[in-house]
């Protein structure tokens, strides 16, 4: 009785697959995720590895860590960072891909070292 409840469903099974239309085969593709671009009213000096100096680091984590709440571990490491790769991403938040040693720099843990 069961191998024969168990022919039924499967010959059942086979026919519905054999009746669908062949839509699911199609494949899906996908288009690659836009990236975050700086504001428009920021110009691209600052953003790029080695393009600031020492002393320009300050006014740029300034603006980087201005919308934050804390705004002195902000501070330290934003500058600490600018330091070494010479360059902070524009705007407040994002946009690291534009500064790659800002971007690649982890913790020990292997989280993101620069704000």
């Amino acid at each position: 009785m069961f191998l024969k409840a168990s022919l039924v469903t499967i010959s059942f099974a086979t026919m519905l697959l054999l009746l669908l239309p062949n839509n699911h085969a199609k494949l899906i593709e996908y288009s690659p995720a836009p990236q975050p671009q700086p504001p428009s009213n920021f110009s691209m000096y600052g953003t790029t590895p080695g393009s600031l100096h020492p002393q320009e680091c300050a006014p740029r984590c300034t603006n980087r860590c201005s919308k934050t709440a804390f705004k002195k571990p902000c501070m330290f490491f934003c500058e600490k960072c600018c330091a070494t790769c010479l360059c902070v991403p524009p705007g407040t938040y994002g946009n690291k891909q534009l500064c790659t040693c800002y971007n690649n720099w982890k913790t020990k843990r292997g989280g993101p070292k620069c704000p």
